[in-house]
């Protein structure tokens, strides 16, 4: 590996008969270097497990490195390479340069995942007055076999993360500064540079198209709502299948007057987690060249208990006509994504609706931080996404629709509830799928749940602290596979 001016290099270390194994460039750094890597490995009791990282010091001032980092790549598949990239980006964080080979032996996908994480694992949101000190890496040269399918996979790994950054940016935005405005002005800028078309409600238009669940969610906010519609029309066929992307923007949630305690409503700047997802995927849409036509809509409020906010026991009447009696204020979400499906699949005639939201705790209780719900009664369709959410390393559950649980949803004074009625019936994450299928019509159609795996609570593999981008991958690599 030819390093050039660099402050720290790196080689793959893979696990083999018990033992780690180096690469074949082993050598020639021992002996550039004058160092053992083997030695390095067998005093630190390296295994070669896929984000194992062993640090070995260069001596000597002439040398333009300071350090050789032993990467363990385990065996080499795309989950591991993710999670060897992201170990990487975080060791090599207090240098200005990175020259790596572990990817050189990995095929293509496996590529795409390695640069994934290096990029993923080197992100950082920050509002202080100066950028934090030791965190500089500015330049990572990834050398690997120069063949047409290596510069695809070094490419749209980096579209990728440009996406689950742009939507970790998005979510960690404090909610001073993010209101449903300021959302719909930063879709505005994407689109224009992403050669989408856009077109932003503001409260009087969605007064006027009777869009009543977003309405009355942002009713408590002295910060009115929006609705952002994002269009994405390629060239080519003219009967390619229409994908309508539906994300959920509640850019603060305080549960309104059914107020949250304090440690919930901390993380709450990230509950238009989907919403900012459904805009980065868009903003790359025309550099994956996605060969579909798709709509990005993000419904966006401010849940606030505020003089006029929305009450338990209210009426609202969604976009279409159908009615809903509120008994929990902090049952928003599903209210104006209620709106905005009603609104796909009466105007948009989607041949695909997909909707994600941080809707439910019940998902992250019954899945924990890293596998988002699945809930879609078309079968296709949900293998689709689940192998879209494994090779992108955002993983999904499929989750049963039950039947028997729809009629904890009646209500005696309006065509729903927007929570169960029926106190023998807990699924709270599959009543609220079963809730949102009452607004799609006969579409095919996938609700994802995200509420686990779109905030975290510390860097892990390639994910970072706050928001997480979830869903920026997944719907990427599904939308990129579809013709």
């Amino acid at each position: 590996m030819t390093t050039g001016a660099v402050g720290v290099i790196a080689t793959g270390v893979r696990p083999a008969d018990g033992h780690p194994e180096l690469g074949a460039d082993a050598a020639g750094l021992d002996a550039a270097y004058g160092v053992s890597l083997r030695s390095a490995l067998e005093r630190a009791g390296a295994k070669g497990k896929p984000g194992e990282v062993t640090e070995v010091p260069v001596a000597g001032e002439s040398s333009a490195v300071t350090r050789i980092l032993l990467v363990g790549t385990g065996d080499g598949g795309p989950l591991a390479m993710r999670r060897a990239g992201a170990a990487l980006a975080r060791a090599a964080a207090k240098d200005e340069r990175l020259a790596t080979d572990t990817a050189q032996s990995s095929d293509a996908e496996g590529l795409r995942a390695h640069v994934e994480g290096l990029l993923l694992g080197a992100y950082r949101f920050s509002r202080k007055s100066a950028p934090p000190e030791g965190e500089r890496l500015a330049r990572v040269d990834v050398h690997a076999a120069s063949t047409r399918a290596n510069e695809a996979a070094v490419e749209a790994a980096v579209r990728t993360a440009e996406a689950t950054s742009l939507a970790r940016d998005l979510a960690n935005t404090p909610s001073n500064e993010k209101d449903p405005a300021w959302l719909a002005n930063r879709a505005r800028g994407l689109a224009r540079r992403a050669g989408l078309d856009v077109h932003v409600r503001d409260e009087r238009a969605l007064a006027a198209e009777g869009w009543g669940g977003v309405l009355g969610v942002g009713a408590g906010s002295s910060r009115p709502p929006r609705v952002i519609e994002l269009r994405y029309r390629p060239g080519g066929r003219s009967r390619a299948p229409h994908v309508v992307l539906v994300g959920k923007g509640i850019t603060f949630d305080s549960g309104g007057l059914s107020l949250k305690p304090r440690e919930a409503m901390v993380p709450m700047k990230t509950d238009m987690a989907a919403g900012g997802a459904v805009i980065a995927v868009m903003s790359q849409l025309q550099a994956a060249g996605v060969r579909v036509p798709v709509t990005g809509v993000v419904a966006a409020a401010e849940n606030m208990p505020g003089a006029s906010a929305l009450r338990p026991g209210d009426v609202l009447r969604h976009y279409g006509g159908r009615t809903v009696e509120v008994f929990n204020t902090d049952a928003e979400g599903r209210l104006v994504l209620a709106d905005a499906l009603a609104y796909a699949d009466e105007r948009l005639a989607p041949d695909i609706l997909v909707d994600l939201a941080t809707l439910t705790g019940a998902a992250s209780v019954g899945l924990g931080r890293r596998h988002g719900a699945l809930y879609s009664a078309d079968d296709d369709l949900a293998d689709e996404l689940l192998a879209a959410g494994e090779s992108s390393g955002e993983r999904l559950w499929r989750m049963p629709l039950v039947e028997d649980y729809r009629a904890a949803l009646d209500s005696s004074v309006a065509d729903l509830a927007n929570i169960s009625r029926d106190p023998g019936v807990q699924g709270g994450s599959i009543v609220a799928a079963l809730f949102l299928r009452e607004f799609v019509g006969a579409r095919r159609w996938a609700h994802l749940d995200i509420a686990g795996p779109a905030r975290a609570e510390r860097d892990e593999h390639e994910v970072s602290k706050g928001g997480t981008g979830f869903g920026a991958r997944l719907l990427l690599r599904w939308l990129e596979g579809l013709r």
